[in-house]
């Protein structure tokens, strides 16, 4: 976990050249079109209307490549540099072409909000970025663009999704909530109830010392949770991912990594070993099934598969721990 304070190859946006920008701009452009065709293809045999906008707003993506491409091509020449959105800190990602088989008509119409709205921030936040009068009015035109999509999608959902759904999907603050603080604050739980499994339970068996299991548990929490909140806070300023302040994802982070770690390691300040390893045991049945409680919630991943998921993997690194500290 500390290594990937270090480890990231990852270029800074604010370290992009305007040349970059648009190198940039230019292959997630290329990126959408081809989404939006996939999209188109997957919802033709049901919803050939919606196939058809599918199809345009893909059209329309190439044709704002095209507008990049000859703004590079006048500024910079015909040699285009490969920059992609995964090179890029903090950029925006897109799910694999495998998974959109599997999204509902409502799902596919997230994904178009939340693709849209991230493109249009990128466009405001790269006209920072460069100083070319013609450049600037043509990112300021895209985002514009790109919000016009972002209305589309939006009646496709008065015309598909029920008032309920939609009501509940459309808000700002839940959506922000959960990208701010129930995706990191998930992702440290998960890390630190399963991560500490091995070592707590190694040096439980390995000493029977319930005392000496406590600091052990105690300094891979505390530690794990120094390491995955820096770890959150530096690898994403949120501009353009739109998942908020790093300072908060942080925290949330952080703060949950401990308190994962720090959920079986407690009961080792009872003096007895076995009735202490027993409450433990007990406490992480409990947080390997709030996490799974959690992903099922916010994350829409369903209870069973969440379930069998966490619960076989925390079991094997329980396993591990014990078996370790009992050779």
């Amino acid at each position: 976990m500390v290594l990937s304070l270090f480890s990231n190859s990852k270029r800074a946006f604010t370290s992009l050249s305007e040349k970059e920008v648009l190198a940039l701009a230019i292959s997630s452009e290329e990126d959408d079109a081809r989404i939006y065709r996939a999209y188109a293809e997957h919802l033709r045999a049901d919803y050939p209307q919606t196939a058809k906008i599918y199809e345009d707003m893909a059209a329309v993506e190439d044709q704002h490549r095209c507008n990049l491409i000859e703004m590079y091509k006048s500024r910079f020449g015909d040699v285009i540099p490969l920059i992609r959105r995964d090179h890029v800190r903090g950029f925006y990602d897109r799910k694999p072409d495998w998974l959109m088989k599997t999204l509902t008509l409502e799902k596919i119409r997230n994904e178009t909000i939340a693709m849209e709205d991230q493109s249009a921030r990128f466009y405001r936040v790269a006209i920072d970025q460069v100083t070319d009068a013609d450049t600037r009015r043509l990112l300021g035109d895209l985002a514009l663009a790109e919000e016009g999509h972002e209305d589309i999608a939006r009646e496709l959902q008065d015309e598909h999704t029920p008032d309920a759904v939609k009501d509940d999907e459309q808000s700002h603050e839940h959506k922000q909530f959960v990208l701010t603080w129930v995706q990191p604050g998930l992702a440290g739980l998960m890390d630190g109830s399963v991560s500490t499994l091995a070592p707590i339970f190694a040096a439980a068996f390995a000493t029977q010392d319930t005392w000496q299991t406590f600091l052990i548990g105690l300094s891979a929490a505390v530690g794990a949770g120094i390491s995955m909140g820096f770890t959150e806070a530096a690898h994403d300023d949120g501009k353009i991912s739109g998942r908020g302040s790093p300072i908060k994802r942080g925290i949330a982070s952080g703060v949950m990594t401990m308190v994962g770690g720090l959920g079986h390691a407690l009961p080792y300040l009872i003096p007895f070993f076995w009735t202490a390893t027993v409450i433990a045991v007990v406490i992480v049945f409990f947080e390997l099934w709030a996490i799974a409680w959690i992903q099922n919630k916010y994350m829409e991943t369903p209870f069973l598969r969440a379930a069998f998921q966490v619960v076989l993997g925390g079991a094997l690194v329980l396993a591990a721990g014990i078996l370790i500290g009992s050779g």
